[in-house]
């Protein structure tokens, strides 16, 4: 969900008028998501790196995820949209923040609709990290890890790999996102900032991901496996 600062800026706005501007773009997506019946989404909502941004702009960020998990989480759960989250909960997050998340995923653990997943204080090459060394610590022999040993061990084992990723913005790569995850995954990129973005360009990127041609290592996908 990139481009919140750069929406802000081009209106001589501060940065966080433009993060602010992105809940509404967020869940008119989710929205999407429930119109085309799709069983995931993730959103990268906070990354490893964001901390490194002006202090005052990480401090509203906490907070202001903290209030959209008061103001939607009900709306969500009445929609039958079960909630996740995927990242480090080290000491960084505040830990009034992280009860909120647990609260949101207790809420809707028994729904089974779409299933909603924020990736916050998330980085895929610390995810990569966090699955090796909880392999080290159960004392995994080197030659039993493979794939599947790894896969099992990330932050949400049971998530299907991407069929689709989008990066809005007009940024041309993964910036650390779902490393792992997205070896197979299709990549559509638009130049529309997160805060402008609506159902409308969810639904063209799936055309977009219906018009391809599949392939895995050489293999054609299935029909109908998208």
């Amino acid at each position: 969900m990139d481009g919140n600062g750069r929406w802000a800026q081009r209106r001589g706005l501060p940065r966080t008028d433009g993060h602010a501007a992105g809940e509404e773009a967020l869940f008119d997506a989710v929205e999407g998501a429930l119109d085309l019946g799709l069983g995931w989404l993730t959103v990268y909502a906070f990354s490893t790196e964001n901390w490194k941004r002006p202090r005052d702009e990480v401090k509203f960020l906490m907070g202001f995820n903290e209030s959209i998990l008061l103001r939607r989480r009900d709306e969500l759960h009445e929609r039958n949209v079960r909630m996740r989250f995927i990242g480090r909960r080290d000491w960084r997050v505040p830990k009034r923040l992280l009860r909120r998340m647990d609260e949101a995923v207790e809420l809707t653990a028994g729904n089974t609709g779409l299933t909603f997943t924020m990736a916050f204080n998330y980085g895929g090459r610390a995810e990569i990290v966090d699955a090796v060394r909880a392999i080290v610590a159960e004392g995994v022999k080197p030659e039993k890890v493979d794939e599947r040993t790894i896969a099992r061990h990330l932050y949400a084992p049971d998530m299907p790999d991407p069929d689709l990723m989008v990066r809005t913005s007009g940024e041309f790569r993964t910036s650390n996102y779902l490393l792992w995850q997205l070896a197979y995954s299709e990549l559509v990129f638009t130049d529309v900032l997160w805060p402008d973005f609506r159902r409308e360009h969810l639904f063209e990127a799936v055309r977009e991901f219906q018009r391809r041609e599949r392939r895995f290592g050489g293999v054609e996908a299935a029909e109908g496996s998208a």
